[in-house]
This record gives C-alpha cells, structure tokens and sequence, in this order.
C-alpha cells in the first residue's frame, strides 16, 4: 500500500495478467459521538450526577461558614445597657428592687406604768455588712429587737447607735438572710420628684405607696431641714425608706402630720434626708457604720 501525492493511501491491486493497478483505499467513515440526549437511562444518570454536585457544594458552604462546632462563636448573653439604670423606675419596679433591703422591726418593752408595749416599725439594709438604718423612736426603750427580713428570715438586733435630735439609729442585726442585698443610698430631693415609700403600717408588712415630693427644708417642731411628702404612710412605716425613681433611698420616714391627733394620713409626711441621718451618732456628729 503506497500514498499518492495528495497524501491518501492507494491500495495496489494485482491483476491477472499480471499488471499493477493502483486503487484507492476507501477511507473508513469517522465516528459520530452520540448525541442523543433523551434516553431515560441517560437522563437519569445526569440527574444523579447534579445532585451529587449539588449536595457536595452546600457542604462546602457550610463547613465554611459553620467551621464546626468547635469553632462556632458563643451567643453573647443579654445584658443591661450602661445606662439602664439612669431611665426612670416604675413603682413596680421601684417596690422590686428595694423591698430585698426592707425589714420589719418589732420591739417589746415596758412603759412608765410598767406595762408591757409591743411596737412595730421598718428598717432599710444600710450596708454590705448588714447595718440597719431606722428611726430612733422605732427602738428608743426597747428591751427587746426583733427583724424579719423579706425573705422570711428572723433575728434579733442590738442598737449600734441613736441620734435622737435627728430621730436616727442603726442597728446590728445577729444573723444576716441568705441574700444580702444593701440598698443605694443617696440622690437629692426637687419638689414635685416621684418617691416610693415602702414599710409596714399597721401591721400590713412590706406595703407601698406613691406619691411626689410635696416642700423641702420643713419643720416638724423638733427636726429642722425635713423632705415633705404625700405617699401615705402610717404607724409602723416609721424608719422605713423613702425613695426616688432611680432606686434611691433619699431619706428615711420619721412622721406624719394630722392636725387632729388621730395619728392617721392626711396627706403629709415627713423624711430625714439620708445626707443628715447618715451624719447621725450617739450626739457626737460620728457618723454611723455605713
């Protein structure tokens, strides 16, 4: 088999006399890839082939953006904003956040007929320590002290010290609850300020009131430099707190005013500033343990 000059193979072809005649090879038919497409079998084995693509992709994506588990960012937990504290309170919350600090106080006695007299007044936890802040004459004569604290928790109290002329005194209690929660003292007084007072009057433990502040710098007849105000309170709120819409304890509940001397609201309480019963002692000027 020989190429001609265009480069195509020839085939010589031997004849019976003998003589050579050059034939063209017949070139073989070049193969066509199947394009047929629609075959079942062949539909099939796409759609496989998609889904396996499609499945391997979206793993991927997700190994690369979960990273595992063990490279998955904490969610951070809620937390209170820098400046929550300085918004207003309601007086529900108000009433929540203070009455963990509040007391009942209950004082037995004799009187100057030697009768036995049984009291009851309020206190505010004053201090980390437990230092209880209430009014002198919740305990002035007492023989015996004792508190109940919010969560039910009972225990007797020493005076630690008395300021009559601001009507003052603290005390140190025996045994403290199993949550100490210290109320925050301080923050001044405007007239027209919303105040909370919380106390026992009447007997009628951890009650509250609302109410605003009524005047500033008012006199009792024996206590100068009082806060003013018209949340009702009542025998037995007496050493209790009054406080701001911030949580503050502003000043500590000493009287009311009833002109007809039933010893009953009309209207007008009265408050030591917590700056001056925090200036209180045993008359020396000392202050207090707080």
């Amino acid at each position: 088999m020989d190429e001609d000059c265009g480069g195509h193979a020839v085939m010589t072809v031997l004849r019976p006399d003998g003589s050579e005649t050059p034939e063209p090879v017949p070139e073989e038919p070049k193969r066509r890839f199947n394009t047929t497409w629609n075959t079942p079998e062949l539909r099939r084995r796409v759609f496989i082939g998609a889904v396996v693509i499609w499945a391997v992709a979206i793993t991927a994506v997700v190994a690369v953006r979960g990273g595992g588990d063990e490279q998955t960012p904490a969610v951070a937990a809620p937390a209170p904003s820098p400046s929550a504290s300085d918004a207003p309170l309601t007086v529900a919350e108000v009433y929540q956040t203070l009455t963990p600090s509040v007391v009942l106080i209950q004082t037995t006695g004799h009187d100057s007929q030697d009768r036995l007299e049984a009291g009851t007044g309020t206190g505010v936890i004053a201090n980390a320590d437990g230092t209880i802040l209430t009014a002198n004459h919740v305990i002035d004569g007492a023989e015996s002290i004792r508190l109940v604290y919010a969560d039910g928790t009972r225990s007797t109290a020493e005076v630690a010290s008395a300021d009559p002329a601001q009507d003052i005194a603290t005390l140190t209690p025996a045994q403290l609850p199993e949550t100490l929660v210290p109320a925050v003292l301080g923050g001044g007084a405007a007239v027209g300020d919303d105040v909370v007072a919380i106390g026992n009057p009447l007997g009628l433990t951890f009650s509250t009131t609302s109410g605003v502040v009524s005047g500033l710098e008012r006199d009792s007849g024996d206590i100068e430099g009082l806060i003013q105000f018209d949340a009702a309170v009542n025998p037995g709120n007496s050493g209790g707190p009054l406080i701001n819409d911030r949580g503050q304890v502003i000043g500590i509940v000493i009287a009311l005013a009833n002109p007809s001397g039933a010893g009953t609201f009309i209207g007008i309480g009265f408050a030591v500033p917590i700056g001056a019963a925090l200036g209180g002692g045993e008359g020396e000027g000392q202050s207090p343990p707080l």
